[in-house]
Parts: C-alpha cells; structure tokens; sequence
C-alpha cells in the first residue's frame, strides 16, 4: 500500500467528525475490503465495533492476540462472542521458540523486573504476532478513546500509522465510558464479565488488576508503572 499524504488523513478527519462510527466503518470497509481488519483486545470498545463491523459485513476480519497469559474470562468471550455473531475470530498466538528463549533468559514474570523487561515481554507476545497480521493488511481498526489515558489524549479517528505503514482507524475515539457501555446493554452486546468486578481494562492476568471506584480506567493496567509509560507498544506514534 502507498503512503497516504498527509491532507488525505486531514480530509478524511473532517469528514468523519460530523459522521457516526458505523457510517466511518461502512465507507472504508467498502474501500477496503478484505485489506482491513478490527485488532480486537475483547474489550468493551472492541466489542462494540465487532457489533458494528459484523452488522455492516458478517465476513469483515477480525483478529485477537492470544499471549499465552489471558484471563480465563477472557478465553470465554472469545468462545461466546463467536456463538453470538456465527463468526470466526482470527486467534494470533506469539512464536513459541522466542517466548521460551525470553523466559530462559529473564524468568517468567520478567515484566514486574523493570520496564525494560515488561515492554520486551509485550513485544514477544503481543508485537510479534500483530507485525504478523499487518502483512496482509491496509487498515487497522482499533477501539482507542481519548478519554481512556493521559497516552491517548491525542488520538484522531483516522491516522497514519507511520511506524507500520497502514491506515489506523479509531471510531470512538471521542466517545465516553458511558456511552460505550450503554451501546453494549442496548445491543446485547457479549462483554467481559471481569468488567462487572471492577477491571475497567484489560489485559494480561499478570499485568492488570481491578480499580477502586473513581480510579483511572487504566489504573488496574502494568499499576507499577508511570501513567505516561502505560502503552504495550501497539498504539505508540
């Protein structure tokens, strides 16, 4: 795929600004195609967008990277989100020799050691497969908001993914909390229970706890760490 110039990206923001998500999400599907697929964490957002995206096409491509340290509800969602939609998620799972020679090297909860290490361990699990799926790719769709953390206050619903060469979708990019959780009880829309039990966000077993009740949504996530490092990788500019 070809660089897409900058004022194309500007253009496309302006437009879609007085536009809704599932209009956004129609016109670039139909543009497309099998190019584009939803990188789905299985979160409330996510969830939401694998809604609209399979209402619009019950074929659009949908993946999910499975690190090897997922919540057990997790893996659940996964199975009751493909029974509710009769789809197939594409699973991604990390190579195998490089998680062993990582965990050899540094021990198995290496990412508590130093950030160094936790950001190593997120691109052994994570960054290795989601390269992988890119090769197919010309657009990625993400459930990113501004409101989520200090990080992604800067977010725009289109972007050029310069460090990957693709197109970077962000739908909700300027919903709030409550509006993506009253789409989900509206729809019926799968969610993680873990949600119900104060995990705002989430991630890897390990790495993600629940929060007090006023806390940051991502307070539960890597929760010894600086707000301003809390990134695993996919979403840096």
């Amino acid at each position: 795929m070809k660089e897409i110039t900058s004022r194309q990206v500007e253009e496309w923001n302006e437009r879609f600004s007085t536009e809704t998500p599932e209009e956004m999400l129609r016109f670039f599907m139909q543009e497309y195609g099998g190019r584009l697929a939803l990188s789905s964490s299985l979160g409330a957002e996510d969830q939401v967008l694998t809604d609209m995206m399979v209402g619009i096409d019950p074929e659009v491509r949908i993946f999910t990277l499975d690190t090897g340290r997922l919540f057990p509800e997790t893996y659940q969602l996964i199975a009751r989100t493909e029974d509710h939609y009769h789809i197939r998620m594409e699973v991604l799972f990390p190579p195998a020799d490089k998680v062993e020679a990582m965990v050899k090297e540094n021990g198995i909860n290496l990412f508590y050691k130093s950030l160094e290490q936790r950001k190593l361990c997120c691109h052994v699990r994570k960054l290795e497969s989601l390269h992988r799926a890119f090769a197919s790719l010309d657009v990625w769709v993400c459930g990113l908001r501004k409101e989520q953390s200090v990080t992604r206050t800067q977010v725009h619903r289109v972007e050029w993914d310069e460090a990957n060469g693709l197109l970077k979708l962000n739908p909700l990019v300027d919903w709030t909390e409550q509006e993506v959780w009253d789409y989900i009880k509206r729809k019926g829309v799968p969610y993680n229970v873990l949600h119900d039990k104060g995990f705002p966000s989430i991630g890897c077993q390990p790495c993600t706890r629940a929060v007090a009740p006023g806390q940051d949504v991502r307070a539960g996530r890597w929760w010894w760490e600086n707000p301003a490092q809390k990134e695993c990788g996919l979403h840096v500019k």
